[in-house]
């Protein structure tokens, strides 16, 4: 059986951010590039984690065979979300940055791994064809609106 739509999209941007981890753990120093990829990364994660917690998540919660692997997930994007805030707030240029920077990275990368070998499998087994292909048509519903605000609602204003 074929991966259903939901998962493949979720995926793809996994695989997204780990090619921007990647580019930004190969910057050094308060530079454009690790600046630019930062936003860029910050926004893809905000927007994907809101939008995977409105369609994915919101019917996991509601199925008590699914809930805790849900709830789990939800908790790793607060995580992540912690993180972001606190590099936004670090010196660029600072070893501190880098070593923050790369503890989230593991995490996060912990994260996506978790939830493509673990849940998403779970889910799979669980959720219905239809009820994938109405998360599917959600998420890509709602993960440009999510990406606006994203970009609206920067972490920090100091940098500015």
């Amino acid at each position: 059986m074929a991966e259903a739509k939901i998962y493949a999209d979720l995926k793809s941007d996994h695989d997204r951010h780990r090619e921007l981890l990647a580019k930004l753990g190969e910057t050094s120093g308060d530079s454009e590039d690790r600046r630019t990829l930062f936003e860029a990364f910050r926004v893809e994660v905000t927007a994907h984690a809101a939008a995977e917690e409105e369609s994915l998540y919101a019917e996991m919660l509601g199925n008590p065979d699914l809930r805790d692997e849900a709830r789990h997930s939800v908790s790793e994007h607060k995580e992540i979300d912690d993180f972001l805030g606190e590099l936004a707030d670090i010196d660029m240029s600072s070893s501190a940055w880098k070593r923050k920077f790369d503890d989230m990275r593991h995490r996060y990368e912990h994260h996506i791994d978790e939830e493509e070998e673990e849940m998403f499998p779970a889910a799979a087994e669980e959720l219905s064809a239809a009820t994938e292909k109405k998360l599917a048509k959600t998420f890509e519903a709602n993960k440009p609106k999510e990406k606006e605000a994203a970009i609206a609602n920067p972490q920090s204003d100091e940098r500015e």
